[in-house]
């Protein structure tokens, strides 16, 4: 049953699954520029594929720390002032890169700008989060996941492969104004949701009290727990997504075809696995979703890996770990939403485990992008399709060992 509180927020005003695309479209657009658009950028420029690999990797770092500003979400402002407020230092942060030169001696400043952009998108996270964790009713909380992760996801390829293409087209520079502009324009989406508003009447120290019970019970659940253990292993963690503009050179693939693939078809395909994943979510499994989806994505990169490298490989193998990758996301967020549960700070319980969520994002980044430097392509593919299916596996025997998987299906 929904609790009365709960029952308040949805008469209050809930909201629509597919608003959420919308809502978390500027941190999938900056997320997207950084760990698509500016290595395509850093590569043409000289940058030793290792090297954009640890600017990536340490600029994605920023969200395994956003768990420590996320309480402010739940305990100043409104979640609708929050939002405006992220999403306008998210636009702010990515006019910042037009000031970077594009040398090989820039590497120094570009890891500090690329984690404070990637702080900024953290900032619409929260806000996003809350809604999602809150306003959404029980029986559409996958869908409503799976649209959250669209907009993640499709914000990736448009600021990947759209940045892509302008930069290519156009100017390096103009590519980044037009994505600054398209997060500021996703605040129009702040009039289809409630003002999301704290307990004012609380003191400051007693709301920070109350996020600390909020935690520790919510760490004292054995399923909470092996979700968290779940999420911090390497499956399906879309690692390649943020190398695969680097080395498109290797299957003969040039600029424009790279903007198209890592950015509007992924995006779109993305999209689509995210929606599908939502409704397995709902309908079937959270397990099996996620970890159907986890497998898939390794059997990509292990396909891509046996056959030549050609630009029909390439094209198809990135659209296939698109869907692949909408789906594991979808099933992620629906794990997240069903350890935080309904009561209590849902913007830092969400942040927290999404944040833990993504170290294996970090370390797989930077792995794979040793892996290639060291050792070649192949080993990379490699790297990343047995790290998935082993760990997969693992998790499946800790399933039926704990005894857990009906409770949390």
């Amino acid at each position: 049953m929904i609790n009365k509180l709960d029952a308040l927020i949805h008469k209050e005003k809930p909201i629509a699954p597919w608003v959420f695309f919308f809502l978390i479209l500027p941190t999938g657009i900056s997320v997207g520029f950084a760990s698509v658009t500016l290595p395509f950028v850093l590569a043409k420029h000289g940058f030793a594929i290792a090297t954009i690999a640890s600017i990536t990797a340490i600029g994605i770092s920023a969200n395994l720390w956003r768990f420590l500003w996320a309480p402010l979400a739940d305990t100043t402002l409104s979640l609708k002032k929050w939002y405006l407020i992220g999403t306008t230092i998210c636009a702010l942060a990515l006019a910042v890169f037009i000031f970077i030169p594009l040398d090989v001696h820039s590497a120094g400043i570009l890891i500090p700008i690329a984690f404070f952009s990637q702080i900024a998108a953290t900032f619409v996270m929260s806000p996003s989060s809350a809604y999602l964790a809150k306003n959404v009713v029980v029986e559409q909380k996958g869908r409503a996941a799976g649209w959250f992760q669209a907009g993640n996801l499709g914000g990736m390829g448009l600021g990947g492969g759209a940045g892509i293409w302008m930069a290519e087209n156009w100017s390096y520079q103009g590519a980044i104004i037009v994505l600054a502009i398209a997060c500021i324009a996703c605040i129009m989406i702040l009039k289809l949701v409630p003002e999301g508003t704290h307990q004012k009447e609380k003191k400051f120290s007693d709301q920070f009290k109350a996020i600390a019970v909020d935690l520790r019970d919510m760490l004292k659940s054995p399923l909470a727990l092996f979700i968290i253990l779940v999420i911090i292993l390497p499956i399906g963690s879309g690692a390649a997504s943020n190398i695969w503009s680097s080395i498109a050179s290797e299957w003969k693939v040039n600029g424009d075809t790279v903007a198209l693939v890592t950015g509007t078809l992924s995006g779109l395909v993305s999209v689509l696995g995210c929606i599908v994943g939502g409704w397995i979510t709902d309908k079937l499994s959270k397990w099996w979703n996620y970890f159907g989806s986890g497998i898939f994505m390794a059997l990509v990169t292990l396909i891509m890996m046996v056959m030549h490298f050609t630009p029909a490989v390439y094209i198809g193998g990135i659209l296939f770990y698109a869907f692949a990758t909408g789906m594991v996301y979808a099933g992620f967020t629906g794990l997240l939403l069903f350890a935080i549960g309904k009561k209590g700070l849902a913007s830092t319980k969400y942040s927290l485990l999404s944040s833990i969520g993504n170290i294996p994002v970090v370390y797989m980044t930077a792995i794979e992008g040793w892996m290639h430097d060291k050792h070649g392509t192949k080993s990379m593919l490699l790297t990343e399709s047995i790290a998935g299916i082993f760990f997969v596996l693992i998790c499946l025997l800790l399933l039926k060992k704990l005894n857990i998987k009906q409770q949390a299906a």
